[in-house]
C-alpha cells in the first residue's frame, strides 16, 4: 500500500512514503484486535447462553460444534500476539463462522435463531475490521456467514425457507461496517499527511539550525586554524618559523576532519590538560587549578577546549605577558572553565565586529553547543574569560531557543507542545471520521431498514402517529447534527443535550407505543437505532456517558417489558448483545482511539520524525563539509601542505603573497554571516582589514544607495579585489558603484606583486561568469586594476530598482 500523501524534504523538493503512516497504521492494529476480542466474546457468551436453553439430549453435539468453534477464536486471539499464515488465519475464522451458524438447528427454538444470528452478525460486521487491509478475504467472509445464516435457518425449520430479513439486515450492516472503515481510515491519512506537511516544515527549520550551529562551528575552527596560521605568515619575515610545519598539519587535519556524531561524554579536565601552550616567544605558561574529573558531553567539551586553546593564542598575540592561569571546577549541575592573565587588557566594547576571535571561536562557540562564555577585561587590568556548560537540565533554555547539541550533534527542540498539538491533531481527525461514520450508520440504517419496518407494522402501533413522529424527530437530530459535522464544526453543547433529549424522548416513544412482546423484534425499528445517534452526539466524551445512556434507553424498554411481565431469554440477549451491547462496544472502541491510539501514533510519529532529521542533518552536515573542503582544496589546502611539509618557505615572498590572498579570501567568508545593512561592504572591510594589518594603506570609497546582492554574487565579487588586495605592496585603492540597476567594485593596486596572481585572477574571473558577473583587468607595470560588476536580472520586464 502506498500512501497518498507526500513528505517534504530538503529543498522543498518530496521524498515518497511508504506504507501506511503512524496514525494508519496503528489505526488498523487497533481495529483488528477490537474486532478479534468483540467477535470472539459474543461467541463465548452466545454460546454458553445457547447450550444453556439447549435440550439435555442435544448438548453433547452442540458442545461438538461450539468447543471447535471457540478454539478457533482461541488461536486467533493468539495471532494477536505472533503472527501466523493469511491462509490458516482465514480459514480459522471461516471454521468458528461454519461451527456456529450449524450449531443453530442442533440448539433448537427462538433463543438459538438470536444466539446465532448475533454471532454470524457481529462476525460479519468485525470481519470488516479484522480483514480490513485484505478487504477481498472480509467480503469473502460475509458471503459465506450469509449462506451459513440461511443454511441454519433451512435447517432449524425444515419445509421453510431462510429468513430474509434478518439476513439482508447483517449484510447491509456488514457493508456499513466497511464503509465506516473507509471514513474512519480516510480521516486518519489526512491527519498523517497533515503531521507530515507540520514535521516537514519542522525538519526544515531544524536541518536549518542545525546546519547555521555547524557552519558556526566550522568558521571558528578555520578561524583558529588556517586563517590565523596564513595571516601570521603573511605579515612578515624575520621570526622563528620552526613552529610552523607542526601547526600547518594540524590545521588541515583539523579542516579535513569530518563532524563528529559521538553522544559520549569526555572528561574536560584531561582535555585541558592538553591545551597547547605555543612555543618560542609565543609561549605561554599556564598555571593549572582543575578539579577533575569533570564529565561533559563531547560537544560542549571540545567546544571549551578550542576556545581555551584560542584564549590561550590570543593571551601570546595581545596581552603582552607570558604566563595565565586556567582553572575548571564543577558547580551544581554544569561546569565553570576560567582563564585569566594579568596583561594589558582592553575594552571588549571597541572590538569590531568582524573580529571573530571572541565572537566566534569563544562566545559563539559556546552559545551554539547549549552553554555560555563571558570576556571581562579593562585596559591595565588583564583580562578574564569563563565558559560554563549549565548541563542537560538547562542546556536547552542557554540556547537561545535554537537547535540543541548534544555530544556534537545539533539536534532539533522536541517541546512537549509539540507533541500535543500533534496529539491534538491525530485525535481530532478519527474523532471527526468516527462522527461521520456514525452519522452515515445513522442514516442509512433509518432511511432503508427502519423506514421499511415503519412502513410494514403501521397497524402493530398504538398510535401509529405517534412512531411516525418519532421517525421525524431522529431524521431532524441527524440533519442538524450533520449540518455542523459537514461543515468540519463541533456540535454545541446545547444543540448537543437538546438533540440527546429528543433522542430519548424516541426511545420512550418506541418502548411505550408498541406491545411489549413485540419490543426488540422485528416491529421494533426504535431500539437498534437510536444508539447511533446517540454515539454521533456523545462521540467526544468519556465513554461513560455513552454507556450511561445507553443505560438510560435499554431501562425504558425493561421498564416497558416488565410491566407486561418478565422478558424472554431472546429478548434479553437481543437488548444485552445484539445491539446495545455493540453500540457499547464501539463506544469503548472509540474511547481506546481516541486516548489511547492517538498518543501512540503522535509518539510514534514524533520517533519517526526524530529519526528522519537525524538522518537529514548527517546527510546535510556530510554534504556540507564536503563542499566546504572542495572549496579550499584548490587554494588553502596546498598552502598548509607545502607548509606543513617544508616544500614551501614562510621566507619566500610568493609564499606570504598567498598566505595574504587566503587570509583576505577566509576573513570575507567569515563576514558572510554578520547580520549588517550592507553586507557587500561589510564583506569588502573584511578583506581591506587583513591587509592593512600587513602595512597596506587602503582607501575605500562608496558611491550611489546600496542595494541587496545575493550571497553568491557577492562572492564573485569579493573575491577578484581580495586577490588583488593579497598582493598588494603598499597603496589601493577600492571603490563601490551603487546604481538602480548595477553595482561595480574596483581596486586599484599601486604596486600588486606579479607570480600567479594572473592565474588566481583568472580562476575568480571563470568562477565569476557562472554567477554572471563580469570581470576586467587591466595592467600597467605593477599598477592593476580590477573591476567586477553585477547586473541585476528583469523580472517581467521591469528592471529591479
Amino acid at each position: 500500500m502506498r500512501h497518498g500523501g507526500r513528505e517534504g524534504n530538503r529543498g522543498g523538493a518530496a521524498e515518497p512514503m511508504d506504507g501506511p503512516r503512524s496514525s494508519e497504521r496503528l489505526l488498523i492494529l487497533a481495529l483488528e484486535r477490537y474486532g478479534v476480542w468483540l467477535r470472539s466474546t459474543v461467541v463465548c457468551l452466545c454460546s454458553a447462553l445457547g447450550v444453556a436453553s439447549a435440550d439435555v439430549a442435544d448438548i453433547p453435539l452442540a458442545m461438538s460444534l461450539l468447543v471447535p468453534a471457540l478454539l478457533a477464536c482461541g488461536v486467533r486471539l493468539y495471532s494477536l500476539r505472533r503472527p501466523l499464515p493469511f491462509a490458516l488465519l482465514w480459514t480459522l475464522d471461516a471454521a468458528a463462522l461454519v461451527l456456529t451458524g450449524l450449531s443453530q438447528p442442533v440448539l433448537g427454538g427462538d433463543g438459538a435463531d438470536v444466539m446465532v444470528e448475533a454471532i454470524v452478525g457481529i462476525s460479519l460486521i468485525t470481519f470488516q475490521h479484522e480483514w480490513a487491509t485484505r478487504p477481498l478475504a472480509g467480503a469473502a467472509l460475509a458471503a459465506l456467514g450469509a449462506l451459513v445464516s440461511a443454511l441454519g435457518d433451512v435447517l432449524s425449520s425444515p419445509g421453510h425457507g431462510p429468513e430474509l430479513i434478518p439476513l439482508m439486515r447483517m449484510l447491509f450492516l456488514a457493508g456499513l461496517s466497511r464503509a465506516a472503515f473507509l471514513m474512519v481510515r480516510a480521516r486518519a491519512r489526512a491527519a498523517d499527511r497533515a503531521a507530515a506537511a507540520r514535521a516537514a516544515s519542522r525538519r526544515k527549520a531544524d536541518v536549518a539550525a542545525a546546519r547555521r550551529a555547524a557552519e558556526r562551528e566550522y568558521l571558528a575552527t578555520l578561524h583558529d586554524t588556517a586563517s590565523a596560521t596564513l595571516l601570521m605568515v603573511s605579515q612578515g619575515d624575520g621570526r622563528d618559523w620552526s613552529w610552523l610545519p607542526a601547526r600547518a598539519r594540524q590545521d588541515l587535519e583539523a579542516l579535513s576532519a569530518m563532524p563528529g556524531f559521538e553522544t559520549e561524554n569526555v572528561d574536560l579536565a584531561a582535555l585541558l590538560g592538553c591545551v597547547p601552550e605555543g612555543e618560542g616567544q609565543a609561549r605561554v605558561r599556564l598555571k593549572t587549578h582543575i578539579e577533575g574529573p569533570l564529565a561533559v558531553p563531547s560537544g560542549p567539551g571540545l567546544a571549551i577546549f578550542n576556545g581555551v586553546r584560542e584564549a590561550v593564542t590570543n593571551v601570546a598575540r595581545h596581552a603582552g605577558v607570558r604566563e595565565a592561569e586556567l582553572r575548571a571546577w564543577a558547580e551544581g549541575n554544569g561546569t565553570v572553565v576560567e582563564l585569566s592573565d594579568a596583561g594589558r587588557g582592553f575594552d571588549p566594547e571597541s572590538v569590531p565586529a568582524r573580529r571573530r576571535g571572541i565572537s566566534g571561536s569563544i562566545v559563539g562557540r559556546m552559545h551554539a553547543v547549549g552553554g555560555s562564555a563571558s570576556v571581562t577585561s579593562h585596559p591595565g587590568t588583564g583580562t578574564r574569560v569563563q565558559w560554563r556548560w549549565h548541563g542537560p537540565a538547562r542546556a536547552s533554555q542557554a540556547g537561545g531557543g535554537g537547535a540543541q547539541v548534544t555530544g556534537g550533534v545539533p539536534r532539533p527542540p522536541r517541546a512537549q507542545t509539540q507533541h500535543t498539538a500533534l496529539v491534538r491533531l491525530i485525535r481530532g481527525q478519527l474523532l471527526y471520521g468516527a462522527q461521520l461514520a456514525a452519522l452515515l450508520i445513522s442514516l442509512l440504517s433509518q432511511f432503508t431498514l427502519s423506514l421499511y419496518q415503519l412502513m410494514a407494522y403501521q397497524s402493530v402501533y398504538r398510535p401509529a402517529w405517534a412512531q411516525t413522529a418519532a421517525f421525524v424527530c431522529l431524521a431532524a437530530v441527524a440533519a442538524t447534527g450533520g449540518a455542523y459535522l459537514l461543515r468540519g464544526r463541533q456540535i454545541p453543547p446545547r444543540v448537543r443535550w437538546w438533540s440527546l433529549g429528543a433522542v430519548l424522548t424516541v426511545s420512550a416513544t418506541g418502548a411505550f407505543t408498541l406491545p411489549p412482546e413485540r419490543l426488540a423484534g422485528a416491529e421494533d425499528w426504535v431500539f437498534g437505532l437510536v444508539g447511533w445517534h446517540a454515539l454521533f452526539l456523545l462521540a467526544d466524551l468519556r465513554v461513560r456517558v455513552f454507556a450511561a445512556f445507553l443505560g438510560v434507553h435499554i431501562g425504558l424498554n425493561a421498564t416497558a417489558v416488565f410491566l407486561s411481565g418478565a422478558p424472554t431469554a431472546a429478548e434479553s440477549a437481543v437488548m444485552g448483545i445484539s445491539d446495545c451491547g455493540f453500540q457499547l462496544s464501539v463506544g469503548v472502541l472509540l474511547t481506546h482511539l481516541l486516548h489511547g491510539t492517538a498518543p501512540a501514533a503522535g509518539t510514534a510519529a514524533a520517533q519517526e520524525e526524530e529519526l528522519r532529521t537525524r538522518e537529514r542533518i548527517h546527510e546535510d552536515m556530510q554534504r556540507d563539509h564536503k563542499e566546504r573542503y572542495r572549496a579550499l582544496t584548490a587554494t588553502t589546502v596546498p598552502l598548509l601542505v607545502g607548509l606543513g611539509h617544508g616544500v614551501l618557505s614562510p621566507h619566500d615572498e610568493e609564499v606570504r603573497l598567498r598566505c595574504g590572498v587566503e587570509a583576505a579570501r577566509m576573513r570575507r567568508l567569515f563576514a558572510e554571516s554578520d547580520a549588517v545593512s550592507d553586507p557587500l561592504l561589510n564583506e569588502l572591510r573584511a578583506c581591506v582589514e587583513v591587509v592593512e594589518h600587513q602595512g597596506v594603506k587602503v582607501s575605500l570609497a562608496v558611491r550611489g544607495r546600496p542595494g541587496e546582492v545575493p550571497v553568491e554574487v557577492r562572492r564573485e565579487l569579493v573575491d577578484p579585489l581580495a586577490v588583488i588586495l593579497g598582493r598588494t605592496r603598499s597603496t589601493a585603492r577600492v571603490t563601490v558603484v551603487w546604481t538602480p540597476r548595477a553595482v561595480r567594485v574596483s581596486v586599484v593596486s599601486e604596486d600588486c606583486a606579479g607570480g600567479r596572481g594572473t592565474g588566481e585572477a583568472a580562476q575568480a574571473h571563470d568562477r565569476a561568469m557562472d554567477a554572471k558577473v563580469t570581470v576586467a583587468r587591466t595592467t600597467r607595470g605593477e599598477s592593476v586594476w580590477v573591476e567586477a560588476g553585477w547586473r541585476r536580472p528583469a523580472i517581467s520586464g521591469v528592471d529591479q530598482a
